[in-house]
């Protein structure tokens, strides 16, 4: 095997799956290391631990393992330090009483789990350890009850205490103190007994300074009343401490002294949650145990993608191996072929791994040394190949290591180039494969493969089934045919001249192209040219370009000078439409000229016209006055 083939079947994937139902870490670094094996006994009884696994799961129980989770860790901590807190050494406790129950658990279910109940005998079990843990550390912490010295320190400390607690009472309950105090309680600083004090009053208070407040408003004051108290408090819980020490040390000594044992127990926990992993994998996918052999026969029954969702998914019949070694899959794009080999090869990996597999239970698989595939785009851009070449070159390096155990997978064979030198290439490397003795299936579109498929007495052609209404494709593989062009049959539903259908349905057969020349006689038309827009002074237009409406001002030949918004531009005619003429929006006589001037100019040309002195005088002001301005 080798990583383009796992990459390409998405095996990693389900790996992943398989890791997420282990419990422990062991278990799931067992399942991301798994690979598929080679001998045929191994992997049928890779397979028998997993139908077991599964025949427990479906009677509604489940392996009891608990504190398998951190067993690993604690155990690496033993070796390197020798030192366990009271929560590390009550988890072993827990794994040693999960794997005494899992042994009685596995040889209650003998009758459906024989090998399972067999690999549990392996089982050591430490009940003395187990009960002098759970003995010794109750709720996390080492019980008093674990020594008599324990016992006999903790009751010193307790009357220790109430002494001193007495102490202090009394001392808060004088009248004497009580304007010293800042709070009364008792605060244990710094393993010391001490009082509240106000800062200002601590020259009054006989005692040690343990401990300031933040604020220097307050001082923690250990009474002189208590200091002997406080001291032997110190000795008594330094006692205390000590034997703890001690029976944490005895009980990791204990442990450390049946570590091979619990080790072997580690591994034999883990293989348990790595099998039971993959009987919940084998619910989950409502998969079971294929018939394992190592002729090259593959025969799946219902069989559905791993990954995929069943309910989705059009189940896959397929057979390949033992009437013939080679399949030519053909099929429209997005019809399914690429799943149909990924099934098959993700399903054969299933199998070599000891996996069950999504397929009813009569379905078979074999053993191969060697799996390959060619198959999705390999194009790489650091190496400046082609689709095309990447394929090629994978081929070759594919063609290099084949054997009579190999199973090859071939998508979309030699396309990616010429059609014809792409299917002789692909005959070509079909018919080597074939020469090495490997099983093949690979799919294509080209029609010389498969009239190839169809001659040769090994070769078997297949087709994806195609909707004939909906012009869909309905995923399911049909062996033994090959079918018709889909895309003469869309042409005929899309009602294509069907003289054009048939021309190409005689091309696919014979080649035998029509090259008459046919001369063709030109028409000329004369174009009639479109008579030129006539406009007078005061029509209404819009300007085409910008479409901005204007009165026309002049207009001659092809130019007009339009007034938009009282500003003139020239244009020429052919840029204009015209909206309104000048006769539809104003009365007969009507004087024009006044729509192009204002109310002031129009008043100095009437003034003038009929000889107005007043007038006369501002137009020689203004003349001056442009004299005086020039010199």
């Amino acid at each position: 095997m080798n990583t383009n083939t796992f990459e390409k079947l998405e095996y990693p994937s389900l790996i992943e799956r398989l890791a997420e139902n282990c419990v422990s870490d062991m278990a799931k670094e067992r399942a991301e290391e798994l690979l598929p094996y080679k001998n045929s006994r191994v992997i049928k009884q890779k397979l028998a631990e997993t139908t077991e696994a599964r025949k427990i799961l479906d009677t509604g129980q489940n392996l009891p393992l608990f504190g398998a989770s951190k067993i690993k860790q604690l155990i690496t901590k033993l070796e390197k330090s020798f030192e366990l807190t009271p929560q590390e050494l009550t988890e072993i406790a827990d794994f040693l009483r999960s794997t005494r129950r899992v042994g009685q658990f596995l040889t209650k279910n003998e009758g459906i789990a024989p090998s399972l109940a067999g690999y549990a005998s392996s089982i050591t079990t430490f009940l003395e350890i187990e009960e002098e843990i759970y003995a010794a550390i109750r709720n996390g912490e080492v019980d008093s009850a674990a020594s008599s010295g324990l016992r006999k320190a903790r009751k010193a400390l307790l009357d220790n205490q109430a002494k001193i607690t007495g102490k202090l009472d009394k001392f808060m309950k004088n009248s004497e103190n009580k304007k010293y105090i800042q709070e009364f309680f008792v605060a244990n600083k710094n393993e010391r007994y001490t009082i509240p004090i106000k800062a200002s009053f601590q020259k009054f208070v006989r005692g040690t300074i343990i401990e300031t407040s933040s604020k220097g408003t307050t001082v923690f004051i250990e009474p002189e009343s208590v200091t002997k108290l406080n001291d032997e408090q110190m000795a008594l819980k330094g006692i205390e401490q000590a034997e703890i020490y001690q029976i944490l040390s005895t009980l990791a000594g204990a442990v450390f002294a049946e570590l091979a044992g619990i080790k072997h127990n580690i591994d034999v926990m883990t293989e348990f949650d790595f099998i039971f992993a993959k009987g919940k994998l084998s619910r989950q996918m409502e998969a079971s145990e294929p018939k394992v052999n190592q002729t090259g026969i593959i025969e799946l029954k219902q069989a559905r993608h791993p990954l995929l969702d069943s309910k989705k998914t059009v189940p896959l019949d397929f057979i390949l191996g033992e009437s013939y070694r080679s399949l030519i899959i053909t099929g429209p794009n997005a019809g399914g072929k690429t799943v149909v080999l990924k099934t098959v090869g993700l399903l054969t990996l299933m199998m070599m791994t000891g996996l069950h597999i999504p397929a009813e239970s009569e379905s078979k698989l074999s053993v191969f040394e060697r799996v390959f595939v060619d198959i999705g785009d390999n194009q790489s851009i650091e190496n400046a190949l082609s689709t095309f070449s990447s394929h090629i070159q994978n081929t070759a390096s594919i063609l290099s290591q084949l054997n009579d155990r190999s199973l090859v997978l071939f998508d979309e064979i030699g396309s990616g180039t010429e059609p014809n030198e792409g299917a002789a290439l692909a005959i070509a490397i079909l018919e080597e494969c074939y020469r090495k003795g490997a099983i093949t299936a690979a799919s294509t579109h080209y029609a010389e493969i498969k009239r190839y498929g169809a001659t040769h007495p090994d070769f078997m052609n297949a087709r994806m089934a195609f909707d004939s209404v909906t012009l869909e494709p309905k995923y399911k593989l049909i062996i033994g045919e090959s079918g018709e062009s889909n895309a003469l049959y869309i042409a005929r539903k899309m009602k294509l001249n069907p003289k054009v259908i048939r021309q190409a349905e005689t091309y696919i057969t014979t080649k035998d192209y029509h090259f008459e020349k046919i001369n063709f006689h030109r028409k000329t038309e004369q174009i009639e040219e479109k008579p030129a827009l006539e406009l007078e002074k005061g029509d209404r237009v819009q300007l085409l370009e910008t479409g901005e409406v204007g009165l026309v001002y002049t207009a001659k030949d092809h130019f007009a000078v339009i007034d938009v918004d009282g500003k003139k531009q020239e244009v020429q005619v052919k840029r204009l439409k015209l909206v309104m003429k000048a006769a539809e929006l104003y009365p007969q006589g009507y004087d024009l000229d006044q729509l192009f001037t204002s109310f002031e100019e129009r008043k100095e040309a009437h003034d003038f016209a009929r000889g107005s002195k007043k007038a006369l005088r501002r137009v020689q002001k203004e003349i001056k006055t442009s004299l005086k301005d020039q010199s």
